[in-house]
């Protein structure tokens, strides 16, 4: 049996396509969607109702806003949140890449701000 084609993704070349905030998928594995997020801004607040969501931080890092307390995700690190919980990110300075992983049909339920 012959290998199927491989595609190198360069996530380098990927996250310079944007200046500003930019997300969008490079691969799918299985029944996920890695997608790649260039962010300049913080994100609105928001939950997955139906899967959870896992973010790899690349460059720059990444705050990622609970309810309750803010996480602060340096290059390297990765954290999931899990499915239902109202969330939004935010870049570390002027500017975060970093990789999310969730289910390619996962739905997002925009939110408004705790206390709002």
């Amino acid at each position: 049996m012959q290998n199927p084609p491989f595609k190198v993704i360069d996530l380098a070349l990927e996250s310079a396509r944007s200046k500003s905030y930019d997300n969008h998928s490079i691969a799918n594995v299985n029944d996920h969607e890695i997608r790649i997020s260039t962010i300049t801004e913080a994100y609105h607040w928001h939950r997955h109702p139906d899967s959870d969501e896992s973010f790899l931080a690349l460059e720059g890092g990444l705050f990622i806003d609970f309810d309750d307390r803010t996480i602060e995700l340096l290059p390297g690190q990765m954290i999931t949140v899990h499915r239902g919980v109202r969330h939004r990110t935010r870049p570390i300075g002027k500017r975060s890449v970093n990789l999310t992983f969730e289910r390619a049909d996962a739905q997002s339920e925009m939110l408004i701000a705790p206390g709002e």
